[in-house]
C-alpha cells in the first residue's frame, strides 16, 4: 500500500496536463510492478472516459481497486491528487502577485509544451493498443500489415472522429455508440 501511495503521488506530482498525461506514468507503473498490463490500461481508459469524474482519478481508482481492493481504490486516487492540492494552494497565493512576470509566463509556456508531449505520447500508446490489437508489437513488417492492424477499430475511430467533427454532439453520444458497436460486432 505504501508503494502504491508513493507511485501515484509521483504520478500526481509530475503528470502535468491532466488525466491523459498520467498515461506514461501508468505504463511505467505497469512495467515496474506488474500490477496490470498495457492492455488493462486501454480498458482503464475506456471505463474512465465513460464514467463521471476526472480521467486520472478514475484510472487511479481502477488500478487501486484492481490491485488492492477497496483500500487501494481509496489510496491510489488520494495519492494522485494530493500533490496537486499542496501545489495549487501554494501557487494560488503567489501567482496573483507574479502572474504577469515574464519568467512566470515563460514557465507556463514550457509547461504547456511538456503537457502536449505527454498527452501525444499517451495517445500514441493507446492507438498502438487499440489499432494494432497487441501489447507485443516489437517487431513487424509491412508485408504482414493487413493482419497486424485491427481494421474494425480503425474504421470505428474514423467514424467517431468524423461524427465529432461534423455533428459536434456530446462525447457521451460517441461513447455509447462505440460501446454498442463493440457489443454488436464483438470488437
Amino acid at each position: 500500500m505504501i508503494e502504491m501511495f508513493i507511485r501515484f503521488f509521483g504520478c500526481g506530482l509530475f503528470a502535468i496536463g491532466g488525466g491523459l498525461a498520467t498515461l506514461p506514468f501508468l505504463y511505467d507503473i505497469a512495467e515496474a510492478t506488474g500490477w496490470f498490463t498495457f492492455h488493462d490500461i486501454s480498458n482503464m481508459i475506456a471505463i474512465s472516459e465513460s464514467t463521471p469524474g476526472p480521467l486520472g482519478v478514475n484510472m487511479a481508482t481502477y488500478v487501486g481497486y484492481h490491485t488492492m481492493g477497496v483500500i487501494g481504490a481509496l489510496v491510489a486516487p488520494l495519492a494522485l491528487v494530493f500533490p496537486s492540492v499542496i501545489i495549487i494552494i501554494g501557487i494560488s497565493k503567489i501567482l496573483d502577485k507574479f502572474k504577469t512576470a515574464a519568467v512566470v509566463q515563460n514557465a507556463l509556456y514550457g509547461l504547456r509544451a511538456a503537457s502536449a508531449a505527454l498527452i501525444a505520447a499517451a495517445g500514441i500508446g493507446v492507438a498502438k493498443i487499440a489499432f494494432l490489437g497487441s501489447e507485443q508489437m516489437q517487431e513487424w513488417s509491412f508485408s504482414g500489415l493487413g493482419q497486424l492492424i485491427n481494421w474494425k477499430a480503425v474504421l470505428l475511430a474514423a467514424v467517431v472522429y468524423g461524427g465529432l467533427v461534423k455533428f459536434k454532439k456530446h462525447p457521451i453520444v460517441y461513447i455509447v455508440f462505440s460501446a454498442v458497436i463493440g457489443i454488436i460486432f464483438h470488437y
